[in-house]
């Protein structure tokens, strides 16, 4: 109960610090100056704040009220980690539930103030809240960090090292990159471009760090001139002279981290910047001086490193064999455990896959914390066990495992439903319907040119014939020794004003379509396909999905009577794949685990 207190005591303290600036509200995102989806310490306000853990979500605090806005993932999450706090769930996207904005606005007077920290918040979304606010009549100010003043146990910033991804993986050289990217500029018409974003600086840069858990990726800036220089605004003490000469070398400077806003400053006339708004903080734009001529468009090493080169797919498709027979080995592991009496929990499941993984070739960490949840904890889709928190399994029921690797090679993610025992009619059914979305949308064939959106409904429709649903996305674009998530692109229903990105060869997304019923069971199936060409018809060129993660589905948890024969030959041509790539690294039992769990339906 003491931590329940001490976040009713924090948010007493942020009341007290805007009833001092007279602030009628308060918006804490969950953002950092970069608008990194997970966050170094030093920038978990949010968290710091409500005690909620999860990686997305708003804190909203007026005077009287205190909310935290956050999707369907986290709603039985967020409703335990609120509770007693005096801090309530707002659901978002939910049918006559006002998102934060419009409650907001309900709630705001004439003259009224509302605080967020310009280091927080897009300069796109900066702009959007205070064109809301001005219709009723309140402000909004962004040079006051509330929570910075109250915090005087901050963590420090990251402090660790940066490394060289060696060129035999990063396959393109860094002046390559540049280059690429100076030849866009100019063709754009800017003599400068600003980079925030830090899954975009690595890849440019082919740097990688571990600033943010589970992502090798480090905290900068960059300013790239179409003629000349390009400059990495960075920790100098994480870099070893070494790669600072290397660097050097291929024409990047290095400057402090913070004065980034010092060389936006002494841009003037002439000089023309592309920024994304959306990806660049309105503290860092508000910088950019007066004269400088504006260009705002999406960062281009966006687009550049969602499609994979011949080279970079190359080490994926061995990464993920490695990975598959590591899962392999853990899940039979596991299961002879069990088999013997043995106690498991969840955290033994992570544990395992972990030394599993470790154990590969490139190995460099995982790509996101384990989700294992048994039973009722798999029907919380970012459900993660703790030592305080977690279950015993039991020689029966259902196991979802969602995990992934880093390697030098690529970034993996995958999810397996595992039937530790006997299971309901109930569990197979769902876990079919489930199954028959996931090979609905591998198989799809669809013309050059479609979105993620417009194939979403092909993974959901054999749900929505039994009237069910889900509430997260179908597919992620997935990053090359990058982070597990990845833009431009995704698999997700349409949003209203919602850009529609084209899907291209190269590009990698995770087809992961789920089903969830709280307090009875989780289901959600993975893999990690590229885009790859089909077929020239005389309607134009069409593409499709290659499938590349490489471990066998647990068909005990299926009921094969109700897959139809297309999908039974998907699911036996899968199996077949699988065994053939991954037999010559077993031997022994686990090498009969595989066989027995890829033989043909």
């Amino acid at each position: 109960m003491l931590m329940k207190n001490v976040i009713a005591d924090r948010i007493a303290a942020l009341r007290h610090a805007m009833q001092k600036h007279a602030v009628a509200a308060c918006l804490v995102p969950s953002a950092d100056p970069h608008l990194s989806e997970y966050l170094p310490a030093h920038w978990a306000a949010r968290e710091w704040l409500s005690g909620f853990t999860g990686s997305a979500g708003t804190l909203l605090v007026t005077a009287e009220d205190a909310g935290v806005w956050t999707d369907s993932r986290y709603f039985a999450q967020a409703e335990q980690q609120l509770a007693g706090t005096g801090i309530v769930l707002m659901k978002q996207r939910v049918s006559h539930a006002p998102e934060h904005l419009t409650w907001l606005q309900q709630h705001l007077h004439d003259g009224d103030i509302v605080a967020v920290a310009g280091d927080s918040v897009a300069l796109a979304t900066e702009r959007r809240i205070a064109v809301l606010l001005d219709e009723v009549g309140a402000r909004l100010r962004t040079d006051l960090d509330l929570v910075a003043a109250i915090w005087s146990d901050r963590p420090a910033l990251p402090r660790a090292p940066i490394t060289e991804h060696p060129i035999e993986f990063a396959c393109t050289a860094r002046a390559d990159k540049l280059s690429r990217l100076r030849t866009r500029l100019r063709k754009l018409g800017a003599t400068h471009h600003l980079l925030s974003s830090l899954d975009d600086i690595a890849w440019l840069t082919n740097l990688r760090g571990s600033d943010v858990e589970c992502n090798p990726v480090f905290l900068a800036h960059l300013l790239v001139a179409s003629e000349g220089a390009a400059t990495l605004f960075v920790d100098r003490g994480k870099l070893d002279d070494t790669v600072v000469q290397a660097l050097a070398r291929d024409d990047v400077r290095v400057a402090d981290y913070a004065t980034v806003t010092d060389a936006l400053a002494e841009l003037g006339a002439g000089d023309a910047l592309l920024f994304d708004s959306a990806r660049v903080v309105g503290a860092v734009a508000a910088a950019i001086g007066p004269k400088v001529r504006r260009i705002e468009a999406p960062n281009p090493s966006t687009a550049f490193k969602a499609r994979k080169t011949t080279d970079e797919l190359a080490h994926i498709r061995e990464v993920m064999r490695h990975d598959g027979a590591a899962l392999v080995r853990g899940f039979r592991r596991l299961e002879d455990r069990l088999a013997a009496g043995m106690t498991q929990t969840e955290l033994d499941v992570d544990a395992l896959l972990h030394e599993e993984r470790s154990a590969q070739p490139g190995h460099v960490g995982e790509s996101f914390a384990t989700i294992a949840g048994y039973q009722a904890n798999g029907a919380l889709p970012h459900y993660r066990a703790t030592a305080q928190a977690h279950s015993t399994l039991q020689r029966k029921g259902l196991l979802l495992v969602d995990s992934g690797g880093q390697y030098l090679g690529g970034t993996t993610d995958i999810t397996r439903v595992l039937a530790l025992g006997e299971t309901t009619a109930e569990q197979r059914r769902d876990a079919t319907l489930v199954m028959k979305g996931m090979i609905a949308l591998s198989r799809a064939r669809f013309p050059k040119g479609a979105s993620g959106p417009q194939l979403d409904a092909l993974a959901r429709a054999p749900l929505w014939a039994s009237g069910m649903d889900y509430g997260h996305g179908t597919g992620h674009g997935v990053g090359y020794f990058l982070n597990v998530h990845e833009g431009p692109h995704g698999i997700r229903p349409p949003v209203p004003g919602g850009a529609l990105v084209v899907l291209e060869p190269g590009m990698i997304s995770s087809i992961e379509p789920g089903l969830y019923k709280p307090a009875r069971h989780g289901i959600r199936h993975e893999n990690l396909a590229v885009v790859v060409e089909a077929e020239q018809t005389e309607f134009g060129e069409f593409l499709a999905f290659e499938t590349l993660t490489l471990c066998p589905f647990d068909r005990r948890a299926l009921d094969a009577g109700l897959l139809n024969p297309e999908e039974r030959v998907w699911l036996d041509d899968y199996h077949a794949s699988v065994r053939a790539a991954l037999s010559p690294l077993l031997d022994g039992a686990d090498l009969e685990w595989l066989h027995r769990h890829c033989a043909p339906l």
